[in-house]
């Protein structure tokens, strides 16, 4: 059932206001990709939507304080488009390409990736592997937190679309010798949930033969966006070569839990799937981190 009322505010205050001024009967919408189908499933029931589209730099894309930061109105497609994105925080570009269909892309936001919370959402797992913060308002002010503490189960999100917004994105902007990389596997190249996506984010030191510091993201190998933290400690401080990254491998299998469906496949195949990829977007991120974009590992 579609609501009785729409509002479009100017502000963030007026959204939040009009979001209390409704008692919990009132929710967000962005781009609506997965809202508007969800109410028409009769999945979530609502009196009021508010757009907040119309809210002026909610959109932006920009470089402050050695961060990236990402408007919560920005879409799939921008961020995708983005050169700063491209270059200081690759992962998230590919991962937004990787969503749905053109279409989808060109209305869809990060935002909503994120509070819709689903385990394999291409954007959230991009996200985590790159340690983004969001910026959430609600009624008492601002803040900051790790955009990896929002999710709660599959569907459920600590920000509370009746009552909270999201205002932004940031993740630190890739420094030298840094780099990420997004892997995904779906039954087909669009319109289809991935059997895994993996991304992967590398620091290494300064001769480029060793790792500083990595994160590895996987989905949908739990009940929400994981990142692999036995497999990223191991890699802390090791020979940044194949050897090492197919340890690495063989620890994220063992740390991941996925199950068979006949959406997605065996289990079997699909721990395959994690090391396959989990390689490969630690391969390619170390060898983009060495100043190499074209090796790939087959």
């Amino acid at each position: 059932m579609l609501p009785e009322d729409y509002v479009t505010p100017s502000t963030v205050e007026e959204a939040l206001a009009t979001l209390a001024s409704h008692r919990g009967r009132a929710r967000i919408i962005a781009g609506g990709s997965d809202l508007i189908l969800q109410l028409r499933r009769g999945e979530r029931a609502v009196g009021c939507l508010v757009d907040i589209s119309r809210i002026p730099g909610l959109d932006e894309i920009k470089l402050q304080d050695s961060h990236v930061v990402i408007g919560a109105m920005a879409t799939h497609a921008r961020i995708e488009r983005s050169r700063l994105v491209r270059e200081r925080a690759p992962a998230l570009a590919d991962a937004c390409s990787r969503i749905g269909s053109p279409q989808i892309r060109n209305v869809g936001t990060l935002a909503g990736n994120v509070v819709n919370a689903q385990p394999a959402a291409d954007g959230s797992i991009a996200l985590l592997a790159l340690d983004a913060e969001a910026e959430i308002a609600n009624l008492t002010g601002r803040q900051w937190v790790p955009v990896s503490s929002l999710f709660v189960s599959p569907g459920v999100s600590r920000v509370d679309a009746s009552a909270e917004l999201v205002i932004a994105f940031r993740v630190r902007a890739q420094a030298p010798r840094e780099a990420s990389a997004f892997e995904r596997l779906a039954r087909r190249k669009a319109l289809a949930l991935p059997l895994i996506n993996v991304a992967a984010r590398v620091l290494l030191d300064a001769d480029g033969s060793r790792i500083r510091e990595a994160r590895l993201a996987i989905g949908p190998v739990a009940p929400t966006p994981f990142r692999t933290r036995q497999a990223e400690d191991f890699l802390a401080g090791q020979p940044a070569e194949r050897e090492t990254i197919e340890e690495a491998a063989e620890m994220a299998i063992r740390e991941c839990k996925p199950r068979s469906s006949l959406l997605r496949a065996g289990k079997e195949y699909r721990l395959e799937l994690i090391r396959v990829l989990s390689r490969r977007a630690l391969i390619r991120a170390i060898e983009t981190a060495r100043g190499d974009e074209h090796v790939q590992d087959r």
